[in-house]
């Protein structure tokens, strides 16, 4: 197939332009940078099967050529609003990824008679009442809160697909992706996994906000983007989780890395800190998953933290 990929210079981006590629398609990656990485497609410069192209999605998108599948990757992703890269500094940028952004590329995925593929969230869930969440949860999100820009993009980028799906009769698929961590996530990210290992390789006690009993399910990316790629492959319209059933605390969490990297520094706790409209738990239901992709995540925690503390090392310059 011939793909276009956006957000391609992004974490989850780039490790699926790296899939896609070994599965023998041509990639047409697209992003403007604002969140993404340009390190992440060096090692992809000269492959003839990639290309690349430098845009803002919330504009009119022009390729040149036939397109057999459009996968909507490009959106600001971290919660963390002490990042630079954090939705919560990038509002309007969000809001714009997930309506305009949405509409640009389903259009031309119909123009094309293209499959489609939306990068969607967990965050659909909000601060969930069920546990663990299936995708025919509601969700229990603040429409306003300061985490909303991207909560509600989301979810307006899912009912858009769906009245695509319905009433232009598109090619849609949805994949709603739990807490995701590997290599290429930026060093000032926010999110925990980078934050919690930098600490730890420089000798400091890890931050936790709050009382650190808040929950989530880490999916390493390898599983992550098969997952991807075998719902692109489907014929699945309605969302799919896709992410790590194994639940374990931010404070179980802070102390395995602790241990994988040697760190003895400990934990700082911040209990007046918690992020606002943080989820207290997060783990997906993967029945669907399992039932109709014959997906479930095979990496296990230790084995995916331990690639990712190598990959950051190297970032550092500590190796």
């Amino acid at each position: 197939m011939r793909i276009l990929l956006t957000g391609a210079a992004g974490f989850l981006g780039s490790h699926l332009c790296d899939l896609l590629l070994a599965k023998g398609h041509e990639v047409v990656g697209m992003d403007n940078f604002v969140t993404g990485n340009r390190e992440n497609l060096v090692h992809l410069v000269r492959n003839k099967n990639f290309t690349f192209i430098r845009h803002d999605i919330t504009e009119t998108i022009t390729v040149r050529g036939k397109l057999d599948a459009v996968l909507h990757f490009a959106s600001p992703a971290s919660p963390n609003p002490a990042s630079p890269f954090g939705y919560p500094n990038l509002p309007v940028e969000t809001l714009k990824a997930g309506s305009l952004g949405t509409f640009n590329t389903l259009d031309l995925a119909l123009v094309n008679q293209a499959r489609y593929l939306f990068a969607s969230t967990s965050e659909i869930y909000g601060d969930p009442l069920e546990h663990p969440q299936k995708e025919n949860y509601w969700g229990h999100v603040d429409p306003i809160g300061l985490r909303s820009m991207y909560d509600e993009a989301k979810r307006f980028s899912e009912a858009l697909i769906m009245a695509y799906f319905r009433s232009k009769n598109a090619d849609t698929r949805i994949a709603r992706i739990f807490n995701t961590f590997g290599p290429r996530m930026r060093l000032d990210d926010g999110r925990v996994v980078p934050n919690f290992i930098q600490q730890a390789l420089r000798s400091e006690p890890l931050t936790i906000y709050g009382d650190g009993l808040q929950t989530r399910s880490f999916c390493y990316v390898d599983d992550l983007i098969d997952g991807i790629y075998r719902l692109l492959l489907s014929d699945e319209h309605l969302p799919v989780n896709i992410g790590n059933p194994t639940e374990i605390s931010i404070l179980d969490f802070a102390e395995t890395i602790n241990l994988f990297t040697g760190n003895t520094a400990g934990l700082d706790y911040h209990p007046d800190l918690r992020l606002a409209n943080d989820p207290q738990r997060r783990c997906p239901d993967i029945s669907r998953a399992r039932l109709l992709l014959g997906w479930e995540p095979k990496v296990d925690l230790k084995d995916g933290l331990m690639s990712t503390i190598a990959s950051y090392k190297d970032k550092l310059g500590l190796q």
